[in-house]
């Protein structure tokens, strides 16, 4: 039995699967670990939601604000944007059925056995590992209560909070915890947000940094497997954390990695994003 953990999918099924089947991957005693974004951008968004739900069983999943997204188009379907690729899901006719599963995936999770979290964007260096899931559990119970779900999905798009206080509450709440886990590179020490640099590690606004860079971050005795970067192109040297997003949609790689022996590989991919977008508009 295998676990292996791959990078940001973005609807790019068919390198997923060719990766897949270098490992010689078997759903009935190997395990996949996702970190979010599954959708959007990419050629296949529906088929990659549909070859996910049928593998699903064997899946650990992780959202990503992408999938968030999908989640928020579904419900207003107004939200949706230019260049998405999701009105195929959100006109199928297992549309419902697809969207339920989504809602209902984790946004962290964490082997105890292996002592390693599965994180989308990453974990705020002020934040112990019990805050982290406890945070992250709030919001996966927001999106499981049908009573909470409209009103989380319509707040949850927004930059403000900046930064986390024990003292919020309602969506600002649930809005900060949402952006830390899908959203993040770069942060103060303290955990101020800066959502809008996206560009390498060595690119930070003064006084900030990658979240994963500071000493003094206290999760830093946990593994971490984490995508969303894509401008890090799958490099970071902190001991311990993992990044995977190694840019398939926008003509990059699709990384997939076997969590217990740290070998990688890699799938070339083609895609017109990476001619017709700048790095800077990378999400």
């Amino acid at each position: 039995m295998a676990t292996y953990a791959v990078g940001d999918l973005q609807g790019c099924l068919d390198p997923l699967k060719r990766l897949l089947e270098r490992v010689a991957f078997d759903p009935a005693n190997d395990r996949l670990w996702l970190v979010g974004d599954l959708v959007n951008r990419g050629p296949q968004s529906l088929e990659t939601l549909r070859y996910l739900y049928g593998l699903r069983d064997s899946l650990v999943c992780v959202l990503g604000n992408h999938d968030l997204h999908l989640l928020a188009a579904g419900n207003t379907i107004e939200r949706l944007k230019k260049g998405d690729t999701l009105r195929e899901i959100l006109e199928a006719p297992d549309r419902a059925q697809l969207l339920d599963w989504l809602r209902r995936q984790k946004l962290m999770h964490y082997d105890e056995d292996r002592n390693m979290a599965l994180v989308h964007a990453g974990i705020p260096p002020q934040w112990t590992l019990k805050k982290a899931l406890k945070c992250a559990a709030e919001v996966e119970s927001a999106l499981a209560d049908d009573n909470l779900y409209t009103a989380y999905l319509d707040g949850m798009y927004g930059n403000d909070p900046v930064k986390w206080d024990n003292d919020l509450t309602g969506v600002a709440r649930l809005r900060v915890i949402t952006n830390y886990f899908t959203r993040m590179r770069f942060c103060t020490a303290e955990g101020k947000l800066d959502l809008k640099s996206k560009e390498g590690a060595d690119t930070a606004l003064p006084g900030y940094k990658p979240w994963f860079a500071y000493k003094e971050r206290k999760t830093r005795d946990t593994k971490i497997i984490f995508g969303h970067w894509a401008a890090l192109e799958g490099k970071c040297d902190e001991p311990g954390v993992f990044a995977l997003d190694t840019g398939c949609v926008w003509g990059g790689a699709m990384t997939l990695m076997n969590i217990d022996t740290g070998k990688r590989l890699d799938c070339q991919c083609e895609s017109p994003l990476s001619i017709t977008l700048p790095a800077t508009a990378k999400q």
